[in-house]
């Protein structure tokens, strides 16, 4: 994969590098916040190689990418004026709704830590299965140091969201961590922990225990990032570097433990009391609900809102009902995926469906299920359908967490090590090939066969396909020779590029005007015969506003060969330092099985036959 390319196609086809406020990943997707997710354009995205879909989730543009998204993200770093700092930080634009705001701050808080976690829950994991087969004594060193590695991430979890929250919120991450770290600090865990009555500069102090948990940590560095910017604004410049983070430690810390923390720790405990009790007192019901749904709710993104609870359940209770739920959720997307994989007879198809199906495996379901279960529908409920009949055998026999870790997959399955190990194991096969049993029933319409996989087409009859006649008058040039990575690299669809000689733009189809861009720089048409067809005068063009472009028609109007659509003063849009080569594409190219430029590095002249489709 050409990463840099596939960048570069993104950022364009997002709206622009103007339009993104920032950018992050997590294991398969890259997170984008848009100014406006109306510029995006999804189905162009979808038609990337590299895309497997898109979601909208809360206000984040979310791009599924797979296992690739690191390198992607990298190069879309590399490849605009964005940065990390910038990637991950505070973000403008239009007011969110308060729980779109809440789950977008979870999301984006999280994300960045996830490794951390991944890989601290993995170690974690490793050491329970060796103290269970005897391979190492919980007295030993090697056990102590290990344990050290693993609970580390989870009992400084609150320096790691410190820091992660304040990229989130745009204050200083090093100050925050300060927060953090104070909180933590032995001598203060200690006095919190002693029982005695604690006050400070005459102001009761609530013990609270803050290793580990979530929620005090993330409204402590919330109102810090308010704090802080408050003292930076009155804070001369010169005293800045001392008195800014002097007084947000002053102000944040103590009211962190006056009055934030406490309320915090409560609000944490009330949320897992509440999630326990359904379990505990519905158990069958609330499993089967949970798993069945646990995807679209991931689709929504509010899952984030979960995240605190596990925390507090597997830290403060020992176990948690939750972590089940999605490890079902996953394995019905698997499930249904290598159905797909067992009945499509699409080769392209089937070996997608069969690759995502093992990723989902893996923990990563994003791509079986946006790649493969939603587009075809029908597997995508018979997903849910087996994560529901494995979350019924949950709910039977008591199914529980109780270990930390980053994937909630096969490799995860160490998050199950205690009582209900063999019960865990047994329920994730159920909801695997229950999910296949009811994709593989119910059955999909499949993918139509590529181009490659059917025999070839036998030639055209005179009469058939469609000619496109020329728009222009000019040179005809292939489309890898345009400087814009969209045409260049057929992201909008396949044609041909013209130089042209005068400053005339006419239709090269009868049909329909479907689009006149606002800065008369493009428009589209669709053909009688359903060519989608977008006539695009000069590279970069749009910036001129309509400035030296003049159009003669109106969107829905009908023309026929010849009509003049557009006229332009060529020597004004060179004079302003623009290219006027001229993609003409044909964009609904998938229709087709040949689209064959009739004219190439020689002159054509308006309305001379200039592309054939068949």
């Amino acid at each position: 994969m050409d990463y840099n390319k596939v960048s570069k196609d993104i950022l364009q086809l997002v709206g622009g590098e103007e339009n993104v406020q920032s950018v992050i990943h997590c294991m398969t997707r890259l997170r984008f916040n848009l100014y406006d997710n109306a510029k995006a354009d999804r189905a162009k995205l979808e038609s990337l190689p590299a895309v497997m879909g898109t979601n909208i989730s809360g206000q984040q543009f979310q791009i599924i990418i797979g296992n690739d998204v690191p390198k992607v993200y990298k190069a879309i770093i590399a490849n605009s004026g964005l940065s990390d700092e910038k990637a991950g930080g505070q973000q403008a634009g239009k007011k969110k709704n308060v729980l779109s705001a809440i789950f977008d701050v979870i999301s984006g808080v999280f994300t960045p830590i996830l490794p951390a976690i991944a890989g601290a829950g993995m170690i974690k994991g490793i050491i329970a299965i060796a103290v269970t087969f005897g391979w190492m004594s919980e007295t030993s060193q090697v056990h102590t140091i290990l344990s050290a590695i693993g609970d580390g991430a989870f009992y400084f979890l609150p320096i790691l969201l410190a820091v992660s929250a304040a990229r989130k919120f745009g204050s200083n991450p090093y100050v925050a961590a300060a927060i953090g770290a104070a909180i933590l600090h032995p001598d203060l865990t200690a006095l919190l922990g002693s029982g005695k009555s604690i006050s400070f500069v005459g102001l009761p102090v609530t013990a609270a225990t803050y290793s580990s948990t979530v929620i005090p940590i993330l409204l402590a560095i919330w109102i810090a990032s308010y704090v802080e910017k408050w003292i930076d604004k009155v804070t001369p410049t010169s005293l800045k570097m001392i008195f800014v983070p002097t007084l947000t430690l002053l102000v944040v810390v103590p009211v962190t433990l006056i009055t934030v923390g406490p309320l915090g720790a409560i609000a944490g405990n009330y949320l897992s009391i509440g999630v326990n009790g359904l379990f505990e007192n519905a158990g069958l019901i609330t499993m089967i609900l949970l798993a069945g749904t646990f995807s679209l709710i991931v689709m929504t993104g509010m899952h984030y809102a979960f995240i605190p609870v596990m925390f507090n359940n597997i830290t403060q209770n020992g176990y948690d009902y939750l972590i089940p739920a999605m490890f079902l959720a996953n394995m019905g997307q698997a499930g249904a995926s290598f159905a797909v994989f067992l009945r499509s007879r699409n080769k392209k198809f089937k070996s997608l469906s069969l690759t995502t199906s093992i990723t989902a495996l893996m923990g990563i379901t994003e791509p079986a299920m946006y790649g493969v279960n939603m587009r075809l529908k029908k597997p995508f409920v018979s997903a849910l359908l087996g994560a529901a009949v494995g979350g019924a055998f949950y709910g039977i026999t008591g199914v529980a967490a109780y270990i930390i870790g980053g994937n909630v997959g096969l490799p995860g399955i160490t998050t199950f090590i205690g009582p209900t190990f063999i019960q865990a194991t047994i329920g994730i096969v159920i909801a695997f090939f229950a999910a296949t049993a009811f994709a593989f029933v119910l059955g999909f319409e499949d993918i139509p066969s590529d181009e490659a996989d059917e025999p070839a087409a036998a030639p055209s009859e005179a009469g058939a396909g469609e000619i496109i006649q020329s728009p222009l008058k000019g040179e005809v040039k292939a489309l890898s020779e345009v400087d814009d990575a969209t045409f260049s690299g057929e992201v909008m669809g396949k044609g041909v590029a013209i130089e042209p000689e005068e400053g005339k733009v006419v239709s090269p189809v009868s049909g329909t005007i479907t689009t006149v861009f606002q800065t008369k720089h493009a428009l589209g048409i669709t053909s009688d015969n359903g060519a989608e067809i977008i006539i695009h005068i000069g590279i970069d063009t749009v910036k001129l506003n309509g400035e030296h472009f003049t159009v003669h028609v109106n969107k829905g109007d009908a023309v026929k060969p010849g009509d003049q659509l557009v006229s332009f003063d060529m020597d004004a849009i060179k004079d302003a330092g623009y290219q006027l080569i001229t993609p003409v594409i044909v964009t609904n190219t998938d229709r087709y099985q040949s689209i064959k430029p009739l004219k190439t590095d020689e002159s054509v002249d308006i309305e001379e036959a200039l592309i054939a489709l068949a």
